[in-house]
């Protein structure tokens, strides 16, 4: 199976049990009357929408390149999650507006035992599946399906709270604290949908992802060849899983084309067995010119007008940069 079609199923697994638990919790709602419970539920309203974005754009993202979308259809992982983000802050806006009318008018709340179980049942099996939908979408590069994980994980931990919440009003009959316990955990609803938004408007734009520029460009640093005289204009773009690289590498100036070619290969043969076939690589080739010799480790160079003074080394700040490194720069 491909981590396409992995990805599907393990979303379409998340869409029924965001129905089934949407149902569970507007029942405990029902029951109870607690605006708290009505806020777990609220947000599992989103769980079913965003679920079903998340399944299509999985869907698209999962297409094979075409002529009207040469470099495939992975952004729309972007799209779902910034949608899924906006849903969820969206959400906790309205449970705040719901907490405020619970403190204006007040509501004796009812069968708080039942409603504490069906709920309690809910976050066992929503943090199992998160879980699982997370760990999926890491593994296969996912951020669609990691927004879904991701997710279902904020919905257990919030009504975790809620569950604590519903227990103290047992416990002490204080009504105001149902409104004061959905107000906290609507907070943390829309910190998750920030985070989720930010993370893909990101990509949408194009952001510089520094820890996997980093990772990428020590590892070509550690396996540098004396040839590769120099790397520069190095990019990396994200297109869902995907990931498009591209850079100008420097090589001497008087080897063939053929020589030229077997050198690229060698260096996406290294990028491609580090971070798999989710990589494409396009690389512009430079020819060395004089100011080159100072930092060219090519041994018995024919060529050479100056000897080797100094390696530059590598880094996030040089690499990518648009000009070509020499000593004094």
């Amino acid at each position: 199976m491909t981590k396409g079609k992995e990805n599907i199923r393990v979303q379409k697994f998340i869409v029924a049990i965001a129905v089934i638990l949407f149902a569970l919790k507007m029942g405990a709602w029902y029951l109870t009357g607690s605006v708290a419970v009505l806020t777990d539920g609220l947000e599992s309203i989103v769980n079913v929408i965003s679920g079903f974005i998340g399944l299509y754009s999985l869907y698209l993202s999962a297409k094979p390149k075409d002529a009207n979308h040469p470099y495939g259809h992975g952004k729309v992982e972007f799209i779902s999650a910034g949608i899924e983000g906006t849903l969820i802050t969206i959400a906790g806006l309205f449970i705040i507006y719901e907490a405020v009318r619970s403190f204006i008018h007040p509501e004796p709340l009812q069968k708080l035992d039942l409603g504490i179980i069906l709920i309690a049942i809910s976050a066992v099996i929503n943090y199992g599946f998160g879980w699982w939908a997370y760990q999926t979408g890491k593994e296969n590069d996912s951020l669609a399906l990691q927004a879904s994980g991701r997710h279902l994980q904020t919905d257990t931990y919030t009504t975790i709270g809620i569950i604590a919440g519903l227990i103290l009003i047992r416990f002490t009959n204080i009504l105001w604290l149902d409104g004061a316990v959905a107000i906290v955990f609507a907070l943390f609803i829309m910190r998750t949908g920030y985070r989720i938004l930010r993370v893909a408007v990101a990509g949408i734009m194009d952001e510089t992802d520094e820890d996997l520029l980093e990772d990428l460009i020590s590892f070509l640093q550690e396996n540098r060849d004396p040839k590769w005289i120099d790397l520069h204009n190095l990019r990396i773009i994200k297109y869902g899983r995907i990931l498009h690289v591209d850079c100008h590498l420097t090589l001497p100036w008087y080897l063939t084309v053929k020589e030229a070619h077997a050198e690229l290969d060698k260096i996406e043969a290294l990028i491609t067995d580090k971070f798999g076939d989710r990589i494409e690589i396009f690389i512009h080739t430079d020819y060395c010119m004089e100011f080159s010799c100072r930092i060219c480790q090519v041994t018995n160079c024919e060529v050479r007008q100056h000897q080797f003074e100094e390696e530059i080394t590598w880094t996030v700040e040089n690499v990518a940069s648009d000009g070509k490194h020499q000593l004094g720069n």
